[in-house]
């Protein structure tokens, strides 16, 4: 058994939380729920909680990662491919591994954001890369025990989500389908050796090559067409959960290859295992049973989110559960035994089913969702979804969820190109099947966000707190101390009651706080970790935006008494530059749009406004320098800073980019006046 869930088992049977030290070792913490039961600092005490060190994190990419906690060792990822070990009580640095994944990642950089997550088990920690690669490390000296190509080389997939470790063996998924066309799966391996112990397909695959078991033979009767050569999706790209009552691991599947099932099943269908919990034997991963939360889908409503574990007493009788709130608006609970449903209600508005069949556990849809015959439909939620990878949390205490919600709405439809002609974009941009709204079409209402107590058994809301900006919400974690932590786009770190949503504490952390917060002890003192850093690539809502260069991302550890303070932070505003001698022309401006919409919005922002993800090319001076410009873009300068390639651009698409660029800061300075700045090349993106 695991050190942290032996810990866990004497707390819930009574012992004191600090009569010894409760880790954090895996990305759902403790006991899969983002929960500790350690309860040092509390609702009594939280307004002593002071900052007790920092660390500066210097290696550009991702600043969404969850760190793990073990025996007094912090480790965390950051960058494209940095893992870091730092003594939990001080912050000293122990070792410093580098994947080096911008030597081998090439077009995988192009569509993820760096590592989400760790997992630490039997004396190693275990993380993914952009390349595919799972990497073992020794946890006490950072030295590379193994690694283990688990994706093709040129098959587009990539990995940005934790692992899973259990019984000696690690799993991992992978992410690409939006991007490429990808078929979904799940590899087990040694934790020893890195040996591949079995794989299990999410979706099936071309059926004149025989299908690997009896659940790929039943699931392929739910697609139609010729469905392989879109890959399928189904992607495993975030959350897992180990369940050792039944000796059971559940995989969250992610959407549709493409998003329109139009496209990649013509004749319909359910599309297993798209959008569905999928219980596999942690053994031999054979499948037990699925859950499907959006049949057929064609909305990015992906399962990928949190899956948390507990007892649910039901009519009476408890039952084993798991809870999941996926993108599509609905909180589930389902029987972890069984796999059937237990209730289902929404959490948002949603106006693409009218709510969950409680007999079948199939949706009641509405069929204008699916923008059919060409129609676009205004769908409730987004593809952002009611709730996305900022982690929920469930506190067995209160019996509720707390779960960083979104309201918000897209136009669906059909691409303008029609169905038979489209095809995926090698890579550019998201892959959805879809097109453009038309003019004038638009979602009903603001979008908005919260903070989000959910009641699973009554399947109520407890309640709400409105969260800054359009996805405001940070990812949570809860405690035995009656506390809720969470951080959110306007730059705070935040303890809440568990019990009522009352603000207790607050810190500033200069930048947003989105990252899921661990908690953990050592020597009988209770630590909070949380990473701090904006990683919004666009705009988000704010009042003001969070800028690339002048943040600093940040490790942040508190505990009670705890007297750091951070330095004082740079001002915020970095002007957008102009060059009065450069004449954008009209056609060339109208070309780099569009390559800056398929290539550099994904990271840089919509409309060339960047959210703090990535440089405001508006305000680099890289892109006023032609032969700079080229050597970021076409040669890769800066690839180790996780800004990858084009290779394939040529002079002209690149002067292209930058008449784009130059005519939208042009545009921003007169749309609100500031101090133009010419300058030269001295600065780096």
């Amino acid at each position: 058994m695991r050190r942290s869930v032996a810990l866990l088992t004497l707390a819930l049977l009574g012992a004191s939380p600090l009569a010894r030290d409760v880790d954090w070792p895996g990305y759902g913490g403790p006991g899969e729920n983002h929960y500790s039961p350690l309860d040092q600092i509390n609702a009594g005490n939280v307004s002593q909680l002071g900052l007790a060190w920092f660390k500066d994190i210097n290696d550009g990419g991702s600043a969404l990662s969850a760190p793990v906690e073990v025996g007094g060792v912090l480790y965390f990822a950051s960058g494209i491919s940095h893992v870091r070990a730092v003594d939990a009580v001080s912050g000293r640095e122990l070792w410093d591994y580098d994947a080096e994944t911008a030597k081998v990642a090439g077009h995988k950089m192009r569509a993820a954001w760096g590592i989400r997550g760790l997992a630490y088990d039997n004396g190693r920690i275990f993380f993914g890369t952009l390349d595919g690669r799972l990497i073992a490390l020794d946890a006490r000296t950072g030295h590379l025990a193994w690694q283990s190509q688990t994706v093709g080389k040129d098959d587009e997939r990539y990995i940005s989500g934790p692992p899973w470790v259990f019984k000696g063996k690690v799993i991992i998924g992978h992410g690409g389908a939006d991007f490429a066309p990808i078929r979904g799966y799940v590899t087990a391996y040694d934790q020893q050796t890195g040996k591949q112990l079995w794989r299990f397909y999410t979706v099936p695959g071309d059926p004149a090559k025989g299908f690997e078991n009896k659940a790929m033979e039943m699931a392929a009767k739910t697609w139609t067409g010729q469905w392989w050569k879109y890959g399928g999706g189904g992607t495993a790209w975030n959350a897992m959960a180990y369940d050792p009552r039944f000796n059971r691991i559940y995989i969250g599947i992610g959407n549709g290859s493409p998003w329109n099932r139009k496209i990649r099943s013509p004749g319909g269908g359910d599309n297993l295992f798209l959008c569905s919990i999928v219980a596999l034997d942690a053994d031999t991963g054979a499948y037990v049973w699925h859950y499907q939360t959006n049949p057929g889908e064609s909305w990015d409503y992906n399962s990928a989110m949190d899956i948390e574990l507990t007892d649910m007493t039901i009519n009476g009788q408890k039952r084993p559960v798991l809870m999941h709130a996926p993108k599509n608006g609905f909180v589930y609970v389902i029987d972890r035994e069984t796999g059937k449903l237990i209730s289902a209600r929404n959490i948002v508005p949603v106006n693409w089913a009218k709510g969950i069949d409680q007999a079948t556990g199939r949706p009641i849809e509405n069929p204008e969702a699916r923008y059919p015959d060409g129609k676009p439909a205004i769908v409730y939620p987004s593809p952002f979804g009611a709730h996305n990878i900022e982690a929920m949390s469930y506190n067995p205490s209160t019996g509720l969820l707390y779960i960083p919600a979104m309201d918000q709405g897209r136009v669906y439809v059909d691409p303008a190109g029609g169905l038979a002609g489209w095809r995926h974009l090698d890579g550019q941009r998201l892959s959805t099947g879809t097109g453009a709204p038309p003019p004038g079409v638009e979602p009903d209402r603001a979008a908005t966000s919260f903070l989000l107590a959910w009641n699973p058994q009554t399947q109520s809301e407890a309640w709400r707190i409105p969260m800054p900006g359009i996805r405001g919400g940070g990812g949570t974690a809860s405690t035995g101390g009656g506390l809720l932590f969470e951080g959110n786009a306007g730059g705070h770190f935040i303890a809440y009651a568990a019990t009522d949503g009352k603000k207790l504490w607050s810190f500033d952390a200069q930048t947003s706080v989105m990252a899921q917060p661990i908690t953990y002890s050592v020597k009988g003192r209770q630590y909070v970790s949380v990473i701090a850093g904006s990683r919004f690539p666009s705009a988000s809502g704010l009042p003001h935006e969070w800028n690339y260069r002048s943040q600093q991302w940040r490790l942040l550890t508190f505990a009670l008494g705890g007297k750091a303070q951070l330095p004082k932070p740079e001002p915020m505003a970095t002007p957008v530059l102009d060059d009065a001698g450069f004449a954008p022309i009209a056609a060339k401006v109208a070309a780099g749009n569009v390559a800056f919409a398929q290539r550099c919005s994904i990271c840089h922002g919509a409309g060339s406004v960047s959210g703090g993800a990535a440089p405001d090319l508006g305000q680099s001076p890289i892109a006023m320098d032609a032969a700079a410009f080229r050597s970021v873009l076409h040669d890769g300068l800066l690839a180790p800073r996780g800004m990858p390639q084009f290779e394939e651009l040529s002079d002209a698409e690149i002067e292209d980019l930058r008449h784009y660029i130059r005519q939208r800061a042009r545009e921003r300075l007169a749309a609100s006046p500031a101090p133009t700045v010419n300058r030269g090349l001295h600065e780096g993106q």
